[in-house]
């Protein structure tokens, strides 16, 4: 038996994999039963070191570093999203005019790194005369960079889709705006959900990048109290809390993700889809928006008649 992409696994393939997999496991945890022990040992979990913890100004600095972390993310993570759709249906223009100078822009700020670009506009913009705060450094090189990267996701996720779907569009009457916001998009985005959220977790790790332009975000509270000398210097201790932040930020931004997927899979076109006996499993948006619009054009003749 065979799937469309892979064959399926036998009874030694399975067993194998099972071995495999528990053998992984197995060294996973030692290599973290490893670490704990080295930290241990160097005297990290000692009191000494972990008792700046107990002052009630540390934890409101790490929120206010979090918060930071968060006001970055959250305009960078929009404007990112924002910056991606535009430079990607520029991307597919069918104007040579646009779609090339759109290309070599998307590819040029793909190429720059993101510390590159903060440090450009936090210390390169002076020199002409224009000051910028460490803040709209960091998120305007974000939004750049993330931009540019989702604009090529977007691209990928509408060209693969089959290209009936565009024509079938076409068909029923809908202008290209109406094929691009009612069939191409949805489908794309849905496609490429995962990939998004990934990009918009990059973003959010990257805004630690905001530490070398003197932004106080997390990483920068993360240094500032792991360096307290007459706290015994007590940087891994304050890397593991700052470190459980950012696991904890991912770990709600793949929830809202999933949430997200969930939602859009019971979206009214789906739901139309699932409820219609003509739209089986492998129906398409566009058979659904034809289904509903001959729909309304039958119940008009059968108001002609009636009249």
């Amino acid at each position: 038996m065979s799937s469309v992409l892979f064959d399926v696994p036998g009874p030694r393939a399975i067993a194998r994999n099972r071995l495999i997999g528990v053998a992984t496991i197995l060294v996973v945890l030692a290599v973290l039963g490893w670490v704990v022990w080295r930290l241990i040992a160097t005297g990290q979990f000692s009191a000494e070191k972990w008792n700046i913890f107990t002052f009630s100004a540390v934890w409101v600095r790490f929120g206010e570093g979090l918060l930071s972390t968060l006001a970055a993310f959250v305009v960078a993570g929009v404007g990112a999203i924002a910056l991606g759709f535009l430079l990607g249906i520029g991307r597919l223009s069918e104007h040579a005019w646009v779609r090339e100078p759109v290309r070599w822009i998307i590819e040029v700020l793909r190429a720059v790194p993101v510390l590159i670009l903060m440090m450009l506009l936090y210390y390169g913009l002076p020199v002409i005369g224009v000051k910028m705060p460490p803040y709209w450094a960091v998120v305007i090189a974000l939004i750049v960079y993330n931009g540019s990267v989702l604009a090529e996701v977007l691209r990928a996720g509408i060209e693969s889709l089959p290209r009936g779907q565009k024509e079938a569009g076409y068909a029923i009457g809908l202008r290209k705006t109406g094929v691009m916001y009612f069939i191409l998009i949805p489908q794309a985005v849905r496609a490429m959900m995962p990939v998004i959220i990934a990009q918009l977790v990059v973003a959010l790790k990257d805004t630690a990048l905001g530490f070398i332009i003197t932004y106080q975000e997390l990483l920068y509270v993360i240094n500032q109290i792991g360096n307290q000398a007459p706290y015994g210097s007590p940087l891994i201790p304050a890397a593991l809390v700052g470190g459980s932040m950012y696991v904890a930020v991912c770990l709600l931004l793949s929830y809202v993700a999933f949430r997200l997927q969930k939602r859009a899979r019971r979206s009214p076109a789906q739901t139309a889809a699932a409820g219609n006996v003509a739209a089986d499993d492998e129906s398409t948006l566009t058979q659904v928006i034809a289904l509903q619009k001959g729909a309304g054009a039958s119940g008009l003749d059968a108001g002609s008649g009636r009249g």
